[in-house]
Protein backbone atom coordinates (compact mmCIF):
# COMPACT_ATOMS: atom_id res chain seq x y z
CA UNK A 1 0.00 0.00 0.00
CA UNK A 2 0.89 3.56 -0.56
CA UNK A 3 -0.17 6.69 1.16
CA UNK A 4 0.57 10.60 0.54
CA UNK A 5 -0.54 13.72 0.70
CA UNK A 6 -2.19 15.05 -2.10
CA UNK A 7 -3.40 18.44 -0.83
CA UNK A 8 -3.55 20.78 1.56
CA UNK A 9 -6.90 23.17 2.18
CA UNK A 10 -8.37 25.59 4.41
CA UNK A 11 -11.72 26.13 4.91
CA UNK A 12 -13.50 29.05 6.64
CA UNK A 13 -16.81 28.58 9.11
CA UNK A 14 -18.93 26.32 7.70
CA UNK A 15 -17.21 26.83 4.27
CA UNK A 16 -17.88 23.92 1.61
CA UNK A 17 -15.30 23.96 -1.38
CA UNK A 18 -14.46 21.38 -4.13
CA UNK A 19 -11.01 20.44 -5.03
CA UNK A 20 -10.06 17.94 -7.59
CA UNK A 21 -6.89 15.66 -8.82
CA UNK A 22 -6.68 13.81 -12.09
CA UNK A 23 -4.54 11.32 -13.95
CA UNK A 24 -4.96 8.78 -11.49
CA UNK A 25 -4.67 5.27 -13.01
CA UNK A 26 -8.30 3.78 -13.44
CA UNK A 27 -6.41 0.37 -12.32
CA UNK A 28 -5.60 1.99 -8.95
CA UNK A 29 -7.93 1.45 -6.00
CA UNK A 30 -7.87 4.92 -4.66
CA UNK A 31 -9.00 5.78 -0.68
CA UNK A 32 -9.45 9.39 0.00
CA UNK A 33 -9.78 10.98 3.36
CA UNK A 34 -9.13 14.67 5.16
CA UNK A 35 -7.39 14.85 8.49
CA UNK A 36 -7.77 18.40 10.07
CA UNK A 37 -4.35 20.02 11.07
CA UNK A 38 -6.23 23.15 12.79
CA UNK A 39 -6.90 21.60 16.33
CA UNK A 40 -10.05 21.38 17.63
CA UNK A 41 -11.31 19.39 20.44
CA UNK A 42 -15.34 18.43 21.16
CA UNK A 43 -16.44 17.91 17.91
CA UNK A 44 -15.68 16.62 14.47
CA UNK A 45 -14.39 19.44 12.26
CA UNK A 46 -14.83 18.53 8.55
CA UNK A 47 -16.86 15.79 6.42
CA UNK A 48 -15.64 14.98 2.94
CA UNK A 49 -17.69 13.70 -0.12
CA UNK A 50 -15.45 11.81 -3.18
CA UNK A 51 -17.31 11.72 -6.52
CA UNK A 52 -15.41 10.23 -9.57
CA UNK A 53 -14.84 10.57 -13.21
CA UNK A 54 -13.40 8.59 -15.81
CA UNK A 55 -11.79 10.72 -17.36
CA UNK A 56 -10.21 8.67 -20.31
CA UNK A 57 -10.19 5.00 -21.03
CA UNK A 58 -6.88 4.64 -18.55
CA UNK A 59 -7.34 7.46 -15.98
CA UNK A 60 -9.33 8.94 -14.03
CA UNK A 61 -10.46 12.28 -11.89
CA UNK A 62 -11.63 12.36 -8.55
CA UNK A 63 -13.83 15.69 -7.27
CA UNK A 64 -13.28 15.59 -3.52
CA UNK A 65 -15.89 17.68 -1.68
CA UNK A 66 -15.31 19.03 1.61
CA UNK A 67 -17.65 20.94 4.43
CA UNK A 68 -16.20 22.18 7.54
CA UNK A 69 -18.99 21.42 10.50
CA UNK A 70 -17.67 24.18 12.57
CA UNK A 71 -18.05 28.01 13.31
CA UNK A 72 -14.04 28.72 13.52
CA UNK A 73 -11.79 28.12 10.30
CA UNK A 74 -10.05 25.07 9.69
CA UNK A 75 -7.55 23.85 8.03
CA UNK A 76 -6.88 20.01 6.03
CA UNK A 77 -4.51 17.65 4.40
CA UNK A 78 -5.91 15.44 1.53
CA UNK A 79 -4.61 12.21 1.76
CA UNK A 80 -4.67 9.21 -0.43
CA UNK A 81 -4.03 5.35 0.19
CA UNK A 82 -3.45 3.68 -2.95
CA UNK A 83 -4.52 0.07 -2.05
CA UNK A 84 -2.80 -1.71 -4.89
CA UNK A 85 -0.96 -0.65 -7.90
Amino acid sequence: MRTGVQFTGSLTANQTQRWFTFNWPATWHVVWYMVPTSPRTGAPQIDWDVAVERASASNCTYWITVKNLTNQSVTFEGRYAVMNG
